[in-house]
């Protein structure tokens, strides 16, 4: 059975920092890509960032470039996403996501398996 498990959500004032993670138990973590996603309120779930199984690719969103770092340890089955310089339309649930495959893409659809969520607020 695959699982993913997000931690690290919470509440964050403007500018402040956040790291976000995501173990994964039941798939080949090492041959896997992993994304994490988010859906603000009242919104449609959005891509935030990828990474490939040997972490040479990464991919952000447009709106996260230069904010946020997504990073993987294998030997762990552990994604990060590193969130610095919050601001509060970042606020949404977010996300972790795996597929068992080589590239990385930003298509919610490309991803089987996903996580429960953890919830981040970004609010003075």
């Amino acid at each position: 059975q695959v699982q993913l498990v997000e931690s690290g959500g919470g509440f964050v004032q403007p500018g402040g920092s956040l790291r976000l993670s995501c173990v994964v138990s039941g798939l080949t973590f090492n041959s896997s890509a992993m994304a994490w996603f988010r859906q603000p309120p009242g919104k449609e779930r959005e891509f935030v960032a990828a990474i490939a199984w040997s972490s040479f690719n990464r991919d952000y969103a447009d709106s996260v470039k230069g904010r946020f770092t997504i990073s993987r340890h294998n030997y762990k089955s552990t994604v990060y996403l590193q969130m610095d310089d919050l601001k509060p339309e970042d606020t949404a649930v977010y996300y972790c996501a795996a597929y068992t495959g080589w590239g990385i893409s930003s298509r919610a659809d490309t991803y089987d398996y996903w996580g429960q969520g953890t919830q981040v607020t970004v609010s003075s």
